[in-house]
């Protein structure tokens, strides 16, 4: 059976979490969806979990052996069967309307990749904040993307048939794929934006950005150095140079510090 959405979901010891973020799919008013539960060989009780919602819908898959993340996420989407795939991190959730507010964008084919704002949930003080306020636009929006990079995986749905041209994760990639494919697609295709928070996005200790900051700096640098020539206009060079140098100041500061930082 073919569904309009395939959502991918890639488990690494994600039972803290899961309960939540499987609830807020069974919850959503458009229904027309498959899960794939890509269990890159979890050693806690994901699979446990996951298996307790007997659905056709959700569909469990088993990595023969511990996957990188963006390998993971290609194997995953490989088992998809939607026209359209989503993907959502265990530890975060989709409000109810997640997928209803997509309707225009499942029934046309001008844009190729949805995106939508969020919230912050930050586990350490509790604090819940709108992720930007800055106006989401659609169509051609790589220079935008450039200047403020407002794009979350768990936020992110994209036409099938754009990951099928080849359009994969890079696997070479720990921290940045996302961001790689979405930049790539951004450069060809048009998107489609809802301004309105409609996922929540955690923040907490076990954030495998939050630990590996610098080879987050170092993955954005590397892009860069390859991409700088080809689809930057002279204000999203200007815009990304600043973004790294910013980077680079967060990956020297103490861990101390930022967690001092996320409590405000």
């Amino acid at each position: 059976m073919n569904y309009s959405v395939s959502i991918i979901i890639n488990c690494y010891n994600g039972e803290k979490y899961l309960n939540e973020c499987l609830k807020s799919l069974q919850n959503q008013i458009f229904q027309d969806f498959e899960v794939i539960f890509w269990d890159n060989c979890s050693s806690d009780k994901s699979a446990e979990i996951f298996k307790k919602y007997e659905s056709n819908k959700f569909k469990y898959f088993k990595s023969k052996k511990f996957l990188k993340l963006y390998e993971a996420r290609n194997q995953a989407c490989k088992q998809a069967r939607g026209a359209h795939i989503a993907f959502l991190d265990t530890d975060d959730l989709w409000h109810d309307n997640f997928l209803s507010m997509r309707s225009e964008f499942f029934k046309q084919n001008d844009y190729k990749f949805s995106y939508s704002n969020c919230f912050h949930l930050y586990e350490i003080s509790s604090k819940k904040e709108i992720f930007t306020n800055q106006k989401l636009k659609s169509g051609n929006i790589f220079n935008f993307l450039s200047k403020n990079y407002l794009v979350k995986i768990s936020c992110l749905i994209i036409k099938k048939d754009i990951l099928e041209k080849g359009n994969f994760f890079h696997s070479n990639y720990n921290i940045i794929g996302d961001f790689d494919l979405v930049m790539r697609i951004a450069s060809r295709y048009k998107a489609h934006s809802i301004q309105d928070p409609i996922a929540t996005i955690r923040f907490h200790s076990n954030n495998y950005l939050d630990k590996n900051r610098k080879m987050f700096f170092k993955e954005f640098y590397d892009w860069f150095l390859r991409k700088k020539n080809v689809h930057f206009s002279f204000s999203s060079y200007f815009y990304f140079s600043r973004f790294l140098l910013k980077l680079f100041v967060i990956s020297l500061l103490p861990k101390k510090i930022l967690e001092k930082v996320k409590k405000k």
